[in-house]
């Protein structure tokens, strides 16, 4: 009896794709630094003092007194605070509008309603009256 045997195919190398790991931006902050609230100046210091002032900047117009101008963040907002205003009202004026216009259409129905049943019950005590 002949031993039975199996003819294997020859190897072929598979290759394999490489893949890249993942790689995200994570979002980081400077971390604040706080001084502890009992902070005392060392002993022998002596508080630094300026004489420089800053001048802040004025509007000169000639009737009035000179007037300061503010800096610059406050004026940022103050100017996106205004246009918000603004836009906001200019949206909103149709809406409003229409908005009263139909109050008011409703109130005049029900008025009008009112003053005819009014009048009905009106005539109809008088013509008993009588």
């Amino acid at each position: 009896m002949e031993i039975p045997t199996i003819v294997i195919p020859p190897v072929e190398n598979i290759k394999t794709i490489s893949i890249p790991l993942p790689t995200a931006d994570v979002p980081y902050y400077q971390p604040l630094v706080v001084p502890p609230s009992e902070l005392k100046e060392p002993e022998g210091t002596e508080p630094l003092t300026t004489t420089e002032t800053i001048a802040t900047p004025t509007l000169n117009l000639p009737p009035l007194p000179p007037i300061p101008i503010p800096p610059t963040d406050v004026l940022i907002t103050t100017s996106v605070a205004a246009v918000t205003a603004v836009a906001a009202t200019t949206v909103t004026q149709p809406i409003i509008q229409k908005i009263k216009e139909k109050i008011q259409k409703f109130l005049n129905d029900k008025i009008k309603q009112w003053k005819e049943k009014f009048l009905k019950k009106k005539e109809k005590k008088d013509s008993l009256v009588n």
